[in-house]
């Protein structure tokens, strides 16, 4: 085996020593089935922001807005508005052809499991290495972009994602509707307080979606992003909570999708404070290192969000599938909501 010994709290190796979706693989078909079960009207809602918002460099300066290019023929011409009269005059087609570069977290986007590792002692031998989910390792299965044939998730790509069928149930839960705009941590007693509003549960294999309608604002400020307001605005979850965690664990949840940037509470390593070594982001580090749970980021809720709300309804039919390109870390989605 890739370890001998797994981080406490974790599930490794209980998907078999292989895994790479971890508890993805509890949405089973009869988990997908209670989701369609879901479905009452037969309205879609999307579920991600445009693609070039926030906009600008402020929230993650490494990330940047898409470009769009035409692609060239081979004659050198750009293909775009191309017309075929010049080749043949008997022809009145015309075309297009483009090309996109993308930071693939830079707007909505799914976290793979290859996202967020750790150095841990997974083998033994008193010194900790650089290791993912599961056991996979780094420079081993997630190549760095100094080696041949890197950058690339041999292991833990976000094609295992998509080709799990990234479909089930989503229960969303409305901070938005309970805190406003208001800068609010939610710990265990805050999301059992917002259950227990909503009169709904997180049942295995279930998505858990947080609308706290930070995303709303981001569109709201047309691609010119106030930071400071945004970090200082909506609800979160605070990572630190060890009992939030905890039920995080006992849950079953496959995965959580928030409307904010980070799910937790986002702060970078010069942040994190000093004393013993420990996760500047202790939900990341329990969701995608421990357990196997995937993590959804900047997703747009704010249509539906107030469509469940008005119908006391928190449960949907979530279908969510990321790009199927092999050796990502990271995807925007095409997520949608059938209500």
């Amino acid at each position: 085996m890739r370890w001998k010994q797994r981080p406490e709290g974790s599930n490794w190796g209980d998907f078999g020593p292989d895994d790479q979706v971890g508890r993805m693989n509890l949405v089973t078909p009869a988990r997908r089935l209670a989701a369609v079960r879901e479905v009452t009207e037969g309205i879609a809602f999307c579920l991600s922001l445009p693609l070039d918002y926030p906009g600008g460099r402020d929230l993650v300066p490494m990330r940047r807005a898409p470009r769009i290019e035409a692609s060239r023929r081979s004659t050198g011409e750009y293909s775009y508005n191309f017309c075929f009269s010049c080749q043949n005059h008997s022809l009145f087609d015309i075309t297009s052809d483009d090309a996109v570069t993308i930071s693939t977290q830079y707007s909505s986007q799914w976290d793979a499991l290859s996202h967020w590792g750790q150095e841990f002692d997974a083998d033994g031998d008193g010194i900790a290495e650089p290791v993912y989910y599961n056991g996979w390792r780094a420079g081993e299965h997630v190549l760095n972009a100094d080696q041949e044939g890197g950058p690339f998730a041999r292991k833990l790509g976000i094609e295992t994602l998509a080709e799990h069928g990234t479909q089930g149930r989503g229960v969303m839960l409305d901070f938005a509707g309970t805190y406003g705009e208001q800068g609010v941590r939610v710990g265990y007693d805050g999301l059992m307080r917002q259950l227990d509003h909503q009169k709904t549960s997180v049942e295995t294999g279930d998505f858990l979606c947080l609308y706290t309608g930070w995303a709303d604002m981001v569109l709201a400020m047309n691609k010119n992003p106030d930071f400071d307001r945004l970090k200082a605005s909506c609800a979160v979850l605070d990572g630190n909570d060890k009992r939030l965690l905890q039920w995080i664990t006992d849950s079953g949840l496959a995965a959580i999708c928030a409307d904010n940037l980070g799910v937790e509470v986002v702060q970078g390593a010069k942040d994190a404070g000093d004393g013993p070594k420990h996760s500047m982001m202790p939900l990341h580090e329990h969701c995608l290192f421990k357990l196997g749970i995937f993590l959804g980021e900047m997703w747009y809720f704010g249509a539906i969000g107030p469509w469940l709300r008005a119908r006391n309804r928190s449960r949907f039919l979530l279908t969510a599938p990321p790009l199927r390109l092999p050796g990502l870390v990271g995807s925007p989605p095409s997520p949608v909501g059938t209500v």
